[in-house]
Formats: C-alpha cells, structure tokens, sequence
C-alpha cells in the first residue's frame, strides 16, 4: 500500500513539475528567449512584460484615443493606431512590442514588406492561429499551404475580368435603388442632412446579397446584422490576453459569440439549402457566386467535415465560411472606403467638381457601362487617394513559423509581423512631405509612381503578392459605378454636425457616422 502511495505521489509531482516548466517555457523563458534574439540584432522596443505584454498599454491609448474627436485633418494615425503610432516614433521603423506573450515587429520598410510579402517557402504565413479572427470566417483568407492552394485555385474564376462584367446589372441595380431613396429626402427642398453611411452600408450589402447569393439586401441584413455585432466582440477580445481554451467557459460574451456563429451559421444553411433544393430540381444558376462554389462542392452532405476524400472539392461547411468571408469583406471593406471618399471630397470641393466633370463628359447623365469605368481617371485617382489615406484594413498581419531572413534581420519562428498599412501610407519618407494632404494628382501615372520609393511595396490596401485580395477588382468596379452615379445626382457638402472621428471595428470606420448635406443636381 506505501508503495503504491509513493508511486501515486512521483507521479503527481512529476505531471505537477511538468506542467509548471512547461508554463514557465511558454510565458516566461520562450518569450525572453525571442526577445533577445532580436534586440542582439539591433531592433529596440518594449520589454517582455509577464503574461500581458504591451496589452494594457494598447487597449488604454486605444480607449483614450477613441473617447474624443479629432480636427478635420488626414493626420489619423495618432487616433486610429495610437500605440503603434507611439511605438514607431519612439523605437524607429523596426520596432517590437508584445502581443500578450507574442513579439510583435513592426515593419515600416518598403523592400522588406515586399519580401514578407513574396516569401514562397511558407516560412511566413498569414497570420497566427486565432480562434477569435476565425470566428468571422475560415474562410479562404485563414487558409494556408495545399489547402489555400486548392480553394484560390477553385474561387479564381469568379473573379476574372468577364465575370465582373456579367455583374454590371447588379452594380446598377443597386445604385440606382441607392440613388432613388436619396433622391426622395432631397426632393423637397433641393437639399437634405442626412448620415449617409447606413444608406452606403445598405447598399454595398446589396450588392454583394445580389452578386454573391442571387438575392437582395433584406434577405441577406439578418446576416449583416449578426455580423456586425459579431466584429464587435471580436475587436474587444483581440484587445485582451488570449488564452488557448478560454473562449470554451461559457461567460456572457463567449456564450454570445457562440450564438452569433450558431445563428449566422444557420441562416447562410437555409440559402445554401435553398440553393441546392433548385439545383435538383434542374433549376438554372443565377451565375452569382453561391452557384459557382456550390458547383465545386460536394454537396450530398450539408453536414461534411472533411474535403479530403472528396476529389478536391469544397465542402458545404467550407462553402459556409467562404460566404461568411464574402459577406462580411464584401460589405465591410466597400461602405468604408465609399463613405470615407464621400467625406473628404465633401471637404475638397474642387476635386468634387473635377470628378463630376470627367463623368459627364464621359456618360453625360445615362447610367455608366462597364466600358465606361475604364475611362475614369480622376475617379480612379481619388478612390486610390483614399485608400492611401483611410485604408479599410489599417494593419496586416503575418507570422513565422520557421527562422526567416529578411532584410538583414534573422526573424526566430514565433515572431509576428505587423505591417502596419496605414502607418505607411502616412510615411513622409515614402510619400512626401504632403502626405498627410488629400492629393488624388499623385496616382496620375498609376500606383508604381505615385510614391518616392523606386523598390519595394508602399501601397497595399488589399494586401498584395500571391495572397493580394481577390476581390479587390471587384471592389474597385463597385466604387465607380456608385461614386460616379453620385456625382451625377448630387453634389455634397459637410454637415456642421459632422463629427471627425476615424476609428476601427477591424475595418476603418467613422466613429460617430458620416453626415452629409446632399443637394440634388
């Protein structure tokens, strides 16, 4: 019996012992091995703090910077990114700062953002494992290796040039319903105050319900509005320590996450269903892209785990989170950017004028075709500007899983990369001593010269490389068609009730909404 007892009680105090220097190797001796590895190298930054890292510091300038408004100015870095703001101006372009127990290194150099960029080796990936990111989607943007591969491989062809043509009607259709409602608030008068960002967040989710799903915005504004309270609960928790199995006790907000997935999870089933229920039937595609994924899926099972024996082809359940990816990016990324451009070209008169100018001389006041967005170099001048100045994703993550050169720098395996986009496109060094200044002129010969930097990447609002945004030509067609229709309808000037408060809820957003005065033309 003592011989059992003391073998119980070696055991016990070996798992004990176990444990407690594995926690020791993960919160206190591998960070501070990280740590020095790169400091020896040179980079400056924070100091490993236990367990928390430069959290704290973050969420608290974050919460500062977000609690009071800003001068009418493009100088928003200081607002929208304060800690990495402080972080690069402190320790300089190749800064580290602690994500928890993650070092973080900022990267702010053009050539070596190309390389991290262009690495093939799958060395760098997208981004670490983050139970909370994928909550919004596993979709294709969360994907690595052979199975990122297979799924571009499959969703390409839904972007190609001809496709988007075949999309025009659905550009038109839900600009023109855009046009009429706000041609119903200005009739009265000639002019109207209004927010116009909810009418725009409408809008783009109509346009992706249509090309996406074959259906209309309140089919698909359940989904938008689960999603929206979901990127919510994310942001808050990107904010705070995360530990490997908390989202699994069930507090008030992960009991909510969970619901929210459950629930967004369950409608994009029905429409799935929906779906398959007419292919069966022999029902003709509407050619939007649900027909095009549900043509590559192995759709016998609604309930499909894996796609390994399936001949290459997607799930239903991956068909599920690639629609999460094109609901959310689809609407989020489009409404910010048009409302962001509809606010500084109401501060910018002038190059409102121009733009409106180019589009009538172009297609006078017929609804533009698709042959015609080709034509819009003002137009096009301005939505780069403003991607430049308020680009939807401020920041870009990756990750090394493997010892990695770049640069000079040996990067250990366990580092996370920030490139932080908007810092970038704010750098004097990279765009003049005007970059803070709206400047649309400077993207008059394309984006490869409209920087002071001959090498590497300055402008990469979709990301860029082999992983760049497949729909960011998509997007771009979308952003004419409805900012030249607006230009033929309206001209804009701001509300004195404007408030100017860039901020972001994982895309960039205006804080307190984007009001407008519209007058009708």
């Amino acid at each position: 019996m003592e011989v059992l007892v003391f073998i119980t009680l070696m055991v016990s105090s070996s798992l004990l012992l176990w444990f407690a220097l594995k926690v020791f190797h993960s919160l206190w001796w591998k960070p501070k091995s990280l740590e020095k590895q790169l400091k020896q190298q040179g980079i400056k930054g924070t100091s490993y703090k236990f367990l928390f890292g430069d959290l704290k510091d973050y969420a608290r300038l974050f919460k500062e910077a977000s609690s009071k408004p800003m001068n009418l100015t493009h100088h928003i870095a200081p607002r929208v990114v304060p800690f990495i703001h402080e972080t690069v101006k402190t320790y300089g372009k190749h800064s580290l700062f602690w994500y928890g127990t993650m070092p973080t290194l900022v990267i702010v150099d053009p050539e070596m953002i190309k390389e991290v960029f262009s690495n093939k080796l799958g060395d760098i990936q997208k981004a670490p494992d983050n139970p909370n990111i994928k909550t919004i989607s596993q979709g294709l943007s969360t994907m690595e290796g052979d199975k990122w591969t297979k799924q571009r491989k499959l969703i390409t062809p839904a972007f190609h040039l001809e496709k988007l043509k075949g999309m025009t009607p659905a550009f038109i259709t839900s600009c023109t319903d855009l046009i009429e409602r706000w041609k119903k608030s200005v009739a009265p008068n000639g002019s109207c105050e209004m927010d116009v960002w909810p009418d725009i967040q409408t809008f783009t989710g109509d346009v992706i319900s249509r090309t996406a799903f074959g259906s209309n915005f309140e089919e698909g504004k359940k989904i938008f509005e689960l999603q929206k309270e979901q990127t919510v609960l994310v942001m808050e928790a990107l904010q705070s320590l995360y530990l490997p199995g908390f989202r699994f006790i069930p507090t008030k907000k992960n009991k909510r996450r969970a619901i929210l997935n459950k629930e967004i999870n369950s409608q994009l089933s029905e429409l799935i269903q929906r779906k398959l229920l007419g292919m069966n039937h022999g029902e003709l595609g509407a050619d939007d892209l649900l027909d095009m994924l549900l043509q590559y899926s192995n759709h016998s099972s609604l309930h499909a785990e894996s796609s390994d024996s399936n001949n290459g082809k997607m799930t239903i359940d991956e068909v599920i989170e690639e629609c999460k990816l094109f609901y959310f990016a689809g609407q989020e990324t489009s409404s910010n950017w048009l409302t962001w451009t509809m606010i500084v070209l109401a501060m910018n008169p002038t190059w409102q004028e121009k733009a409106r100018e180019e589009v009538l001389q172009i297609c006078g006041k017929s609804v533009p075709s698709f042959e015609n967005l080709s034509h819009f170099k003002i137009v096009t001048m301005i939505l780069n500007e403003m991607l430049r100045l308020y680009p939807p994703a401020v920041s870009q993550y990756r990750y090394t899983v493997k010892t990695t050169e770049i640069g000079n720098i040996s990067i250990p395996a366990g580092v996370q990369l920030m490139l932080p986009t908007l810092v970038i496109h704010h750098d004097q060094e990279v765009w003049g001593k005007d970059a803070q200044e709206f400047k649309p002129e400077r993207f008059s010969e394309g984006i490869s010269k409209a920087s002071n930097k001959d090498e590497g990447v300055t402008f990469f609002p979709f990301g860029w490389g082999p992983r760049i945004c497949l729909a960011h030509n998509f997007a771009m067609i979308e952003a004419k068609m409805a900012l030249a229709m607006i230009l033929q309808h309206f001209s804009f000037q701001l509300s004195p009730l404007y408030v100017h408060a860039p901020h972001t809820v994982i895309t960039l957003q205006p804080q307190h909404g984007a009001q407008i005065i519209l007058h009708g033309l």
